[in-house]
């Protein structure tokens, strides 16, 4: 499986068949565009993108919440490339907004298992990381279809959901946020985690701890790839950063995750915006 990773939580799957693309989100508009503006989909950015990474034989996207740098370039994407949109009822709101044909619109409410081609997509509830004051709007939804362009802060959570992907022999949990539902990975195993860990370097050490073990201690996997950590405020056409300081400090996030890897004899491994990986 060739996996490549787009910045925050997008990731975009490729058998050599079928491609699937989790969450979608590549304009990356600016700070003070968020705090007080709207923005549309880039479309020379995103089509940049498309060309670049070769996302010509795209089948899905999936949607786990609806704030804008999990959602905002979806409808066009799905346009452009003819892919349904899974997702929330908010998630699909976004992609109504855009115009996208209602066929290609799949809602999900957790729980269910979709197969896509030789993928086997299982979508399983979860929960956002702890709100903060840009991001109070968790379990608010979007209840009409939303045109661009739209504030950014219009785009409400709308409930949170992980991903348990299954293909080609392998199996990959996908967990965009820094939380967790007790037991909520009982049953499960994964060869590669993706873990959002956006909010784990200001966390206290029992809720760390805590998290490790109803994450990397449940699912036991080979490879533990951190998600969610790089400065979307900066385009992907410049040199990867991490979050803004004032937000948190990406080198202790990174120090953390990996230390409490090495003593578990887990691997850890930092993928950069932009490059791809067999797996």
């Amino acid at each position: 499986m060739k996996i490549t990773y787009l910045g925050i939580t997008v990731l975009l799957f490729d058998d050599g068949k079928d491609q699937i693309l989790f969450d979608a989100h590549l304009t990356r508009p600016s700070f003070l565009r968020y705090l007080f503006g709207s923005a549309p989909t880039d479309r020379a950015v995103v089509d940049d993108i498309i060309k670049k990474y070769h996302i010509e034989r795209l089948r899905a996207m999936f949607i786990s919440h609806s704030h804008y740098d999990h959602v905002l370039d979806a409808p066009y994407i799905a346009n452009q490339t003819g892919a349904f949109v899974y997702g929330s009822s908010s998630a699909l709101n976004v992609a109504r907004g855009g115009d996208v044909s209602e066929d290609k619109l799949i809602e999900f409410s957790g729980g269910e298992v979709f197969e896509v081609g030789n993928y086997r997509i299982k979508v399983i509830p979860s929960i956002h990381s702890k709100p903060k004051g840009v991001n109070n709007d968790l379990g608010q939804t979007i209840d009409e279809p939303l045109r661009q362009p739209a504030r950014l802060r219009g785009y409400k959570e709308g409930g949170s959901y992980d991903f348990y992907v299954e293909a080609g022999g392998k199996r990959y949990m996908i967990r965009p946020s820094f939380n967790y539902i007790k037991g909520q990975m009982d049953g499960y195993k994964a060869d590669v985690l993706f873990a959002g860990v956006a909010g784990l370097q200001k966390c206290d050490s029992e809720t760390e701890a805590e998290f490790y073990r109803e994450t990397v201690e449940k699912l036991n996997p080979d490879v533990v790839i951190p998600i969610h950590w790089d400065n979307f405020f900066v385009p992907l056409s410049k040199p990867v950063i991490g979050m803004p300081r004032f937000v948190e400090k990406t080198e202790i996030v990174f120090f953390k995750l990996a230390r409490y890897c090495g003593e578990k004899g887990v691997n850890c491994l930092v993928q950069i915006p932009g490059t791809s990986i067999e797996l």
